[in-house]
C-alpha cells in the first residue's frame, strides 16, 4: 500500500483509499489492471467496499493526460450469504466507457457482472475478481517517516534509518480489485493508465482519491493539504498544480544529499517522468517498473527502492522487497490472503474506524 492513510479522506473511509496500482501482460492477448484499497485490510480497515463508491481503471491513448477508455466498478450492498455472520458478499458490475474524457458516472457497456469472492468470466474473455488479497507492497514505512522528517523537519539526509530492513507491510492483507481484459478493449501501443476511487451516490460523481505512480504522496508531498488537492486532481492538472513544489522539494533533496551541480538537469529529467502522474505501459509487453524503466507494474517490483534511489539520485534500498510466493502465475495473480493464524500478534497500522 504505497498510499495508504494519506489524505484526511482516507482516514475517514479507507475503503476509498486507493493504496497501488499494476498493470502488466495476462493471458495471450490480454492485459491485467489490479487496483487496492483498504490498507491493512481486517485489522485497520474493513475488507469490504463502499456501495457510493465509483473504482475506475482511466487509460489516456494518446498523450494527452485525458482519460479515452475506463474500466469503472461499482458494488452493491453488503450482505452474508446464507446467514452466514462471519462471511460477506457484495455484488458488483463493471463497465467499459469509451470517448473523450473526462468519463464520469454509470455511463458504458456493461462487461461482468457477478459477486466479491469469487472469479467471475465476463463475456468475450473477461474476467474479474473482487476481495481480501496479501498486500503485495513491501518497504520500511517507520524508515521512510523517519528519512522524511530528517528531511523536511530537520533538513538533515540521512540514509542511516534504512539499516534494519523491516517490512511494515509483511503479513498485512489489503481488498483488490482485479480486472483482465482482452487487448481488443483497450486499444494498441503505449497508453498510460491511472486509477481513481470517486463517490457517487445521488449526486454527481466526486473523485477522492487517485493513483498514478508510487508514493508520490507519501513521499513528495509533506503537508496533508497538497495531498488532499493531488488525490482530487486529473493529470492534467499536474503541470500547473503540483510540479513546482515537488521540483523545490527534488531540489533540497538533493542539496542536502550532496549532489553535483548538474542537479538541476537531473531535476527537470525526474520531473518529466513523473508528470503527468500516469504509469505507462506498452501493451503487451513485459511488464517493469524500475529505476530505467517505467512500463507497467508487476505484482513483486520493489517500487519503494525505486523511487527512493530516483528521489536521490543514487542507489538508495530500505532493504526489503515484495513476497514473490504470495503471488500466482494465473488469475487472480493475488494468491491467498494472510490468514488470521497467520497474523497472531500482528499489530494493527492505525486504530479501525466504524463505518457504515
Amino acid at each position: 500500500m504505497s498510499h495508504h492513510f494519506d489524505t484526511p479522506s482516507a482516514l475517514e473511509d479507507p475503503r476509498i483509499n486507493v493504496c497501488d496500482m499494476y498493470l502488466f501482460s495476462g493471458q495471450p492477448g490480454t492485459t491485467v489492471m489490479a487496483m487496492t484499497v483498504n490498507p491493512d485490510a481486517g485489522l485497520s480497515a474493513p475488507s469490504s467496499f463502499r456501495e457510493e463508491g465509483l473504482y475506475a481503471f482511466r487509460i489516456d491513448l494518446n498523450d494527452d493526460g485525458r482519460e479515452e477508455v475506463v474500466f469503472k466498478v461499482r458494488f452493491g450492498a453488503l450482505h452474508h450469504p446464507n446467514g452466514d455472520e462471519h462471511r460477506h458478499e457484495q455484488s458488483f458490475e463493471v463497465r467499459r466507457a469509451t470517448g473523450l474524457g473526462p468519463l464520469m458516472g454509470l455511463e458504458g457497456e456493461l462487461i461482468a457482472t457477478g459477486s466479491t469472492g469469487v472469479v467471475v468470466e465476463g463475456a468475450g474473455g473477461v474476467r474479474f475478481l473482487a476481495g481480501l488479497a496479501p498486500d503485495l507492497f513491501a518497504g520500511d514505512a517507520v524508515a521512510l517517516g523517519s528519512f522524511r522528517k530528517a528531511l523536511y523537519s530537520d533538513h538533515r539526509y540521512d540514509r542511516s534509518v534504512f539499516l534494519n530492513a523491516r517490512n511494515f507491510f509483511a503479513r498485512r492483507n489489503v481488498t483488490a480489485i482485479v480486472l483482465e481484459v482482452p487487448n481488443s478493449l483497450i486499444g494498441e501501443g503505449r497508453i498510460a493508465a491511472w486509477a481513481t476511487a470517486s463517490l457517487y451516490g445521488h449526486a454527481p460523481e466526486v473523485q477522492v482519491s487517485r493513483w498514478g505512480l508510487p508514493l508520490i504522496t507519501n513521499f513528495y508531498m509533506p503537508d496533508a493539504e497538497m495531498k488532499e488537492r493531488f488525490n482530487r486532481a486529473m493529470p492534467t492538472d499536474d503541470q500547473t498544480t503540483f510540479i513546482a513544489r515537488i521540483a523545490e522539494v527534488t531540489e533540497e533533496i538533493l542539496s542536502l544529499g550532496g549532489a553535483s551541480e548538474q542537479s538541476a538537469v537531473y531535476v527537470k529529467q525526474l520531473i518529466a517522468r513523473l508528470f503527468p502522474t500516469m504509469l505507462p505501459y506498452e501493451i503487451g509487453t513485459l511488464a517493469r517498473f524500475d529505476v530505467t524503466t517505467f512500463n507497467g507494474r508487476a505484482l513483486t517490483d520493489d517500487a519503494m527502492d525505486v523511487i527512493l534511489s530516483l528521489a536521490t539520485n543514487s542507489h538508495l534500498t530500505d532493504g526489503v522487497a515484495p513476497d514473490p510466493t504470495r503471488t500466482r502465475a494465473h488469475f487472480p495473480y493475488f494468491g491467498e490472503p494472510y490468514s488470521s493464524f497467520e497474523q497472531a500478534e500482528l499489530a494493527p497500522a492505525r486504530p479501525k474506524r466504524t463505518l457504515t
